[in-house]
């Protein structure tokens, strides 16, 4: 099978961000199968984001996954209007790439989003090959982006919701990362059930388990002159959605202890978040750049706890955070900062605990609790580590997903 995949963000090799395509494609095609995908030429986390590789770029990453890099707006940072254009830019230059470098044969395309713009290129790919397409929602939008207060306009969120429900209709299958995802279609976009199926985000333990082979977490903490510390870590994007600030103000409260804050990743907030650290004089809290997964791994494993954070906004009661399973891939327990189906996969699990959306007293609180209950990490460590290996293992939902596409084209082919 040979499968057309519309990514925005896929990730080069060895770059930081959200990982899950790059791993499902290297499952893929270490199963025998062919993955060509359209991306875009820079990363919603960087601030190295635009075109640094002329119009269109072809290469073959370090898995054997074919990758056509199209050109997108270096503006994306540049407010909603910047970030609008960015997502435009990549519609265009995707289209172009698809009708006149993605010549060979494909089999069916996949597009997830965000950005539900990426939607528009698989129907025109869809059409122009003749072959159908999956829609697979990672987030869902544009409720997202109004839960982060990024989206406000009326008549482009008037727009959007109608563009959502037509990339619905239109795509043979949809796969959503939650159950309430499911829930929403289901009941609030009349999606049929029988269209939409499960495809959770997921730990990654063979990269795990290879990055911490020869791990020693004493030699890594001593170098990093976090010996005594307690360190919370957090991993991900820095922008609106992640309202990191209420990480610096349980810091601040916490500046008397042992507790210390490491957060790595990048996004518009980044450089506003390390102001403000600064001018509150906080000597807990350290930023560290985008790295590779592997390398990110490193210092989940020499961290005490990780922590999950939202926006406090009803939508995101429906996500699964990313850095949950990566943290669940390292035997560290949660501090869950985000409601909903979040908080249940947490108290299920028994693999840490929730924490009040945007309340630094209660994550202050919580973290001194956990230094003066040691015993509790190990526990709740590996509690999340057992339960993800029986439920979201990478390896089996990625085969699982494949055997859903591999169904879909067996019945298109026998309803030609």
């Amino acid at each position: 099978m040979h499968i057309l995949l519309i990514h925005q963000f896929f990730l080069e090799d060895n770059s930081g961000g959200g990982s899950r395509w790059n791993e499902m494609s290297r499952i893929w095609v270490e199963a025998g199968h062919q993955v060509t995908v359209l991306a875009g030429s820079g990363h919603y986390m960087s601030s190295d984001v635009g075109w640094r590789q002329g119009y269109i770029s072809k290469s073959t990453n370090i898995h054997g996954v074919n990758i056509i890099r199209c050109r997108v707006s270096a503006r994306y940072h540049d407010g909603f209007f910047g970030r609008i254009w960015a997502f435009l830019s990549f519609v265009i230059s995707s289209i172009y790439a698809g009708l006149f470098h993605a010549t060979g044969k494909y089999d069916l395309i996949i597009v997830t989003s965000p950005p539900l713009f990426v939607g528009l290129v698989a129907q025109v790919m869809s059409m122009f090959k003749g072959i159908p397409f999956v829609l697979e929602v990672r987030d869902l939008w544009p409720e997202s982006a109004i839960g982060a207060g990024v989206l406000k306009n009326r008549l482009l969120i008037k727009f959007a919701r109608i563009f959502e429900r037509y990339l619905y209709k239109k795509a043979k299958l949809i796969a959503v990362l939650t159950p309430a995802f499911r829930e929403v279609l289901i009941k609030q976009m009349n999606v049929a059930s029988g269209k939409i199926f499960d495809a959770p985000n997921a730990a990654d333990f063979r990269l795990s388990e290879t990055s911490l082979a020869d791990f020693d977490r004493e030699i890594f903490r001593k170098q990093l002159g976090l010996s005594d510390r307690f360190v919370i870590i957090y991993v991900g994007a820095h922008g609106a959605a992640n309202h990191l600030i209420q990480l610096l103000d349980a810091a601040e409260k916490l500046n008397h202890t042992k507790a210390f804050f490491l957060l790595i990743g990048d996004g518009p907030q980044k450089k506003d978040l390390i102001l403000e650290s600064e001018k509150r004089g906080l000597r807990n809290v350290k930023f560290m750049d985008l790295m590779p997964k592997s390398e990110v791994f490193k210092f989940i494993a020499a961290a005490d706890i990780g922590i999950s954070v939202l926006k406090k906004a009803d939508i995101f009661k429906t996500v699964y955070s990313n850095k949950t399973f990566d943290y669940f891939s390292c035997k560290k327990p949660v501090l869950m900062a985000i409601d909903g189906i979040s908080r249940k996969l947490i108290e299920e699990a028994d693999a840490g605990s929730y924490i009040e959306p945007e309340c630094p007293d209660d994550l202050a609180a919580q973290i001194e609790f956990y230094m003066q209950n040691s015993d509790l990490l190990k526990t709740q460590g590996e509690n999340g580590y057992q339960y993800a290996k029986a439920h979201f293992d990478r390896n089996f939902l990625a085969a699982k997903y494949l055997k859903t596409l591999e169904r879909l084209l067996s019945s298109e082919h026998s309803s030609a």
